[in-house]
């Protein structure tokens, strides 16, 4: 096993399988905590550590992973062309949410650090929490925070968006497919748009969407806040 987990070809292999055999688990379950995203990291971690594999070998391996990320997130721009005639008739409304959205998702870890007596290094840290992992990491870097835990905070808020993100909003009674999107897409990032995804073509669009404009508009937002 430890072969399987130091060889490049092996590594991409075993990753692919343990998130396809995760997807069916899910599948047939529906349920939320079995997230495909969630159980495969878990396992991982879990072999990694039995193995005594160290972190470091294991994503020299999966680079290809890596390099397809890009890729995907291209593939959402084909969604939202399918759906240009929503977006346009509701681009107001998406913007003005999601700049409000980005203040919002700063502002609110700043007060409660401030609130609890937090370091700065930490608030910052804390701060780009709502956007994808590499912008949340270039701005935490930027301004005196820490990347590797920013990336760690990213991908937690995104495993816990994307699992009670749509049960809060059923809770809330909010049925509106592009306020679906764009809150899952806003607040979870990635994650919560694979979830958006899976509730219909809408929102799975307005995800992605969201997530470009927020990263964007929280990068150029962040400087007047953390500065």
């Amino acid at each position: 096993m430890r072969d399987i987990l130091t060889s490049e070809v092996s590594i991409l292999a075993f990753t692919l399988g343990i998130y396809v055999g995760a997807t069916w688990i899910y599948q047939k379950t529906k349920f939320a905590l079995l997230h495909p995203v969630l159980v495969t990291i878990a396992i991982i971690i879990v072999l990694l550590l039995i193995f005594k594999v160290d972190y470091l070998t294991y994503q020299e391996g999966s680079h290809l992973i890596d390099f397809m990320l890009g890729p995907s997130v291209v593939a959402l721009g084909y969604t939202l062309y399918t759906q240009i005639a929503s977006i346009k008739e509701n681009l107001v409304s998406i913007l003005t949410a999601l700049f409000v959205g980005s203040i919002t998702g700063i502002g609110s870890v700043l007060i409660l650090a401030k609130m609890l007596g937090s370091t700065h290094v930490l608030a910052v840290t804390l701060a780009p929490k709502s956007v994808t992992t590499p912008i949340a990491m270039a701005i935490s870097e930027r301004f005196g925070g820490i990347p590797s835990m920013t990336a760690i905070v990213v991908i937690a808020i995104g495993i816990v968006g994307g699992i009670a993100g749509p049960w809060v909003l059923r809770v809330l009674k909010v049925d509106s497919k592009i306020a679906i999107g764009l809150a899952l897409g806003a607040s979870a990032h990635g994650l919560g748009t694979a979830r958006a995804m899976e509730l219909g073509a809408v929102e799975g669009a307005i995800g992605g969407l969201a997530i470009g404009i927020m990263g964007l508009m929280t990068a150029l937002i962040a400087p007047f806040f953390l500065a």
